[in-house]
C-alpha cells in the first residue's frame, strides 16, 4: 500500500510564499486522491503489487490492460510527483546547494542563478497542467525537462531521476496567484530546500 510523505511542516508554515488554504487543498484533497486511486488500481492489478512506484512507473508499458495503464499513469505519477515535491520544501530551507550538487550545477548550467532561470521558463512555459523537473541522467549529468500532466522524467525510458519537481497545475497556485504562475513559481525559490534535493541527488548516484 502506498503512502503520502508524511509532511515535516505545518499547512501554514510556507507562508507567504505558499498559503494555507493552498496547502490543505493540495496535500488533502488531490496528493490524497491520488495516493487513493493509485492503491484502488494496484489492487485490482496483481503484477503491480510489490513493486516500488518507481519500478511501477519505469516499466508503464509493462501494463497490459489499457485503462489500468492510463490510471497507473496518471495517479501514480500524481502520488510519486507529489511525494517528492512536498519533501523538497520546508519553511527552514537551506537556501542554496552544497557540495557535489552545486559542483555539478556549475558545470551543467554555469551558476545556481542559470539553473533557476532555465528551471523557472520550463514551469511557466510549459502549456496546461504539468511539471518542471530537474534530473539526474545515467551520465552524471543534470537537466532540465517539462512533462504534461502527471508524467515524470522516469517515464521516459531515458533512466533519468528527478531530484526537483515544481508543479504547475492551477491546484498549486491559483487560490493565491490566480493566473499570475510566473509570481507562484519565483516565490518556490524561497521554500525550495536544497538539503533536500541534495540528499535525493546522492541517492540517485548511489
Amino acid at each position: 500500500m502506498f503512502v503520502q510523505q508524511t509532511l515535516s511542516y505545518g499547512f501554514a508554515e510556507l507562508e507567504p510564499y505558499i498559503d494555507e488554504l493552498t496547502m490543505l487543498t493540495h496535500y488533502n484533497k488531490h496528493h490524497a486522491g491520488y495516493t487513493n486511486n493509485l492503491n484502488t488500481a494496484v489492487e485490482k492489478e496483481p503484477s503491480l503489487q510489490d513493486k516500488t512506484i518507481e519500478e511501477i512507473l519505469t516499466h508503464l508499458d509493462s501494463i497490459k490492460d489499457e485503462q489500468v495503464r492510463t490510471t497507473v499513469r496518471n495517479n501514480g505519477g500524481g502520488f510519486y510527483n507529489h511525494n517528492l515535491y512536498f519533501s523538497s520544501l520546508s519553511p527552514k530551507p537551506a537556501k542554496a546547494p552544497t557540495g557535489i550538487l552545486e559542483k555539478q550545477i556549475v558545470k551543467d548550467f554555469g551558476t545556481i542563478d542559470d539553473l533557476k532561470t532555465r528551471l523557472t521558463g520550463a514551469a511557466t512555459g510549459r502549456f496546461g497542467s504539468g511539471w518542471a523537473w530537474l534530473s539526474l541522467k545515467k551520465d552524471g549529468s543534470l537537466s532540465v525537462s517539462s512533462t504534461p500532466n502527471q508524467d515524470n522524467p522516469l517515464m521516459t525510458g531515458t533512466g533519468d531521476v528527478p531530484i526537483l519537481g515544481i508543479d504547475v497545475w492551477e491546484h498549486a497556485y491559483y487560490l493565491k496567484y490566480k493566473n499570475l504562475r510566473g509570481d507562484y513559481v519565483k516565490a518556490f525559490w524561497n521554500v525550495v530546500d536544497w538539503n533536500a534535493v541534495a540528499t535525493l541527488f546522492e541517492a540517485a548516484h548511489s
